[in-house]
């Protein structure tokens, strides 16, 4: 393959993805600003948002709460966030003990309560310890937004919300998600400290 040839592939991967982000905007956005509310409506309450994933949905989880714990755009107070998967010795001890299934239930049961959200991240929606995770926010009374894609799986059906990226691929998914991500971070600026979006 010569430079012309990945010059041609970046430009496909690149409109792609574009075309995915189109395709979120006609079919999620008021899905995404749902999302917003409720992750606002949990904090201004005195909740926390406790986040999860597998493999790159967990670096967005940890990225997800970092625009939170920091800021994203607005100069403002710290937000209550929590990516579970950010503590290695937890995952590690809980996946060696009650198996790597039982592992984002294990820590919903010790951080979460009611008036948080859980947003659960999944490219498939059918990855059993995150589906298992949202089992748990369920039970001990959170509630419950999903990040998804490929048609949303079984974890569609088992949050109060779900955001689904119309896409089969796992890449244009997870790029979508990180643009999902950030708007939602921009909304929930904007209703709990009135900052205006351009």
């Amino acid at each position: 393959m010569d430079r012309a040839d990945r010059a041609a592939r970046v430009r496909i991967r690149l409109e792609e993805s574009g075309q995915v982000k189109r395709a979120l905007a006609e079919s999620e956005s008021d899905a995404i600003a749902r999302a917003a509310e409720i992750l606002a409506e949990a904090m201004a309450g005195g909740g926390r948002v406790l986040m999860f994933g597998n493999g790159g949905s967990a670096a967005d989880a940890q990225h997800f709460a970092a625009e939170l714990t920091g800021r994203y755009e607005l100069e403002r107070p710290g937000l209550p966030a929590l990516a579970l998967t950010a503590n290695s010795s937890d995952l590690t001890a809980l996946g060696n003990d009650y198996g790597f299934e039982r592992v984002f239930a294990r820590l919903i049961q010790a951080q979460g309560r009611p008036g948080d959200v859980a947003v659960a991240i999944s490219t498939s929606g059918n990855s059993p310890n995150i589906n298992a995770g949202v089992i748990e926010a369920r039970e001990r009374g959170l509630r419950t937004v999903a990040l998804i894609g490929k048609g949303g799986g079984k974890l569609a059906a088992l949050v109060d919300l779900a955001v689904t990226v119309p896409s089969d691929s796992t890449a244009r998914v997870q790029e979508a998600h990180i643009a999902i991500i950030h708007v939602i971070c921009e909304l929930v600026e904007a209703v709990l400290f009135g900052a205006e979006a351009d």
